[in-house]
């Protein structure tokens, strides 16, 4: 795996007005829920799903925001897929990406 950069991630969330809310594996978790994080095999290169729940037109420009600072910072922020969260077996929660 890339070497993770997730202190100019941070940055780059900051500045875009937005907080992390917490960091998994590959996965970077903000504080409201219309989008995630994961990092590439690209040590700078990170993709930006979507909840499938969200508005689109709510969430374009956050997302065009967040690519600009990221940029900023050496960062490429590119549109990848969508994702629903499931309430799990074991009242966890679960990501199903679609």
């Amino acid at each position: 795996m890339s070497n993770r950069k997730l202190g100019e991630v941070r940055e780059a969330l900051t500045a875009a007005g937005m907080d992390l809310s917490y960091a998994y594996e590959d996965l970077v978790f903000l504080e409201h829920n219309g989008f995630i994080l994961q990092f590439t095999e690209k040590e700078n290169e990170l993709l930006i799903h979507k909840n499938d729940e969200a508005n689109e037109d709510e969430l374009a420009p956050a997302i065009t925001l967040l690519q600009q600072k990221a940029a900023e910072l050496g960062l490429t922020m590119n549109v990848g897929g969508r994702y629903r969260l499931c309430q799990g077996d074991d009242e966890t929660i679960q990501i199903e990406f679609c």
